[in-house]
């Protein structure tokens, strides 16, 4: 009993991925955004923002998701 109720939790919970298909360097903001909802490009053109005027750290926040999100896998295409 205590199983189906978990395995019925765990499929409703959406879990950030990089994405495999909407990708243009690693993935990272075409799986933020299949997560949130809205448009890869708008948010890859405020992660170009963010970096140009935040000297960088757009680019360090990037390359950290890249290296802790992990790819989303065949099952959750």
């Amino acid at each position: 009993m205590t199983n189906d109720v978990l395995n019925q939790a765990t499929d409703k919970v959406k879990k950030l991925r990089r994405s495999r298909n909407d990708k243009m360097v690693a993935g990272v903001c075409g799986g933020l955004a299949k997560l949130l909802g809205v448009d890869a490009a708008l948010l890859r053109i405020l992660l170009v923002a963010a970096t140009l005027f935040g000297f960088g750290a757009g680019a360090i926040l990037y390359l950290a998701a890249w290296i802790l999100m992990p790819e989303e896998t065949a099952e959750t295409i």
